[in-house]
């Protein structure tokens, strides 16, 4: 599958991010954790969510769409032994499924999780929490965790993984006694979990913090949840608007999760204003890069939230192509992150890659039309932007790997006026 990306273009108009996709993975691995009925709404309908929905059904959960983005799960029996492995090993999230299929069966054997190749995504802080918690792992070409029961602990977290830290209050909130959970990740996606779970009766402490108590043991019970917006969508919709020269309105973007996002737009020379809860981004901006105290060189870096969030950095790299001034943007997260730039530099961009954590940004340049892949779900979101505001028709290979992150976003970037055609491959 490939986009036909016609550049150049003024959008304009109101544009409504999806689900968090990385809020909505969790929770469905979650609502394996009560027999009780539970329906979600506003679940983005991508790929890897799909793929989970499907894993979840060959548990022997009843899980089926009752509407476009909403979800009907019930757990009211479940085998860990039915899961089907090799569907595992095509999404990263099926690591989570860990968690709340100990609580239920005791057991759960899953293959290595797949996802974006951006560099090592270690798996040592599940294991590491969930051993504290009661629980039994063997490694071998598959992961195998059982437990005689899961008990309440004070587990320190070895890094603020979000999934970890997804994996380990999915257990805390079935273990018994109490649980305090150190050096928690904090995004917006772990708080909307944690919201999910108290609707379902758990008792969980400190939400948003990175430290978090969990009273384990309560009965959880049925609920009806909404998936939050998705903070990433609404950074690359902010990044869209200002390539383009567009004015646009984000619709429900969630603004009280977009303070370091903006701030990092605004080193950029890139202000928006909050409408309620929509974000509006003006086509007039400055577009000129802010230079440090006393002129020197700025930088761009991301950190565990909430500071400015590694899956915006594609985005924002591409966005200071398009700005007056020079800029280091530092990736601390993945060391394969940074490898899409030659594809920006293909197409016109002046990027020095500096080592496999940092590039060095120079701009305004004038983007030409290209072709390109994919790399990775935010890298891809990447080459659209740059496609969008260069001049002719770019060819993006591999655009699979956006649908797994952004839905139907061809559909959506017509709507506001782009030009994006999609092709299927012949076979």
């Amino acid at each position: 599958m490939r986009f036909l990306v016609e550049g150049g273009r003024r959008l304009s108009g109101t544009i409504r991010p999806s689900g968090n996709k990385n809020a909505a993975l969790p929770i469905v691995a979650a609502t394996l954790l009560t027999e009780q009925a539970v329906t979600l709404h506003n679940v983005p309908r991508i790929r890897d969510i799909e793929i989970l929905v499907e894993l979840i059904a060959t548990t022997g959960a009843e899980a089926h769409w009752t509407g476009a983005t909403t979800l009907h799960v019930h757990a009211k029996t479940v085998s860990a032994r039915a899961l089907d492995l090799e569907m595992c090993k095509r999404i990263r999230g099926s690591i989570l499924l860990a968690a709340p299929l100990l609580a239920r069966c005791g057991e759960v054997t899953l293959s290595p999780p797949g996802g974006d190749v951006i560099g090592r995504r270690r798996l040592d802080t599940h294991f590491l929490a969930l051993q504290q918690l009661g629980a039994d792992h063997l490694l071998s070409d598959q992961i195998r965790f059982t437990t005689k029961g899961l008990i309440g602990a004070d587990v320190f977290l070895d890094e603020p993984s979000v999934t970890g830290t997804e994996n380990a209050v999915m257990a805390a909130v079935a273990a018994r006694g109490t649980t305090n959970l150190r050096n928690a990740a904090s995004e917006p996606h772990v708080q909307d979990l944690c919201e999910f779970l108290v609707a379902l009766g758990a008792r969980i402490e400190g939400i948003g913090t990175n430290t978090l108590t969990i009273h384990g043991g309560a009965t959880l019970g049925g609920a009806t949840h909404a998936i939050g917006p998705d903070h990433i969508e609404v950074g690359s919709f902010i990044g869209l608007a200002a390539v383009t020269r567009s004015e646009l309105r984000i619709a429900d973007a969630g603004v009280r999760h977009l303070r370091s996002i903006l701030m990092g737009f605004e080193r950029l020379g890139i202000t928006c204003h909050a409408d309620g809860d929509d974000l509006i981004v003006p086509a007039a901006q400055s577009m000129v890069i802010q230079n440090d105290l006393g002129g020197h060189v700025p930088k761009l870096e991301d950190q565990p939230w909430p500071a400015f969030p590694a899956d915006v950095m594609s985005i924002a790299i591409v966005t200071a192509t398009q700005c007056q001034g020079l800029i280091l943007m530092h990736e601390k997260m993945f060391e394969s992150r940074m490898f899409f730039v030659d594809k920006l530099v293909s197409m016109g961009a002046r990027i020095v890659l500096c080592d496999p954590h940092r590039a060095l940004v120079a701009g305004p340049s004038e983007l030409h039309a290209g072709t390109v892949e994919s790399p990775d779900i935010r890298a891809g979101m990447a080459m659209l932007l740059a496609a969008l505001c260069a001049q002719g028709t770019s060819t993006i290979k591999n655009v699979g790997q956006i649908d797994r992150g952004y839905e139907r976003i061809d559909e959506r970037l017509n709507a506001l006026g782009a030009r994006i055609t999609r092709v299927r491959e012949e076979k």
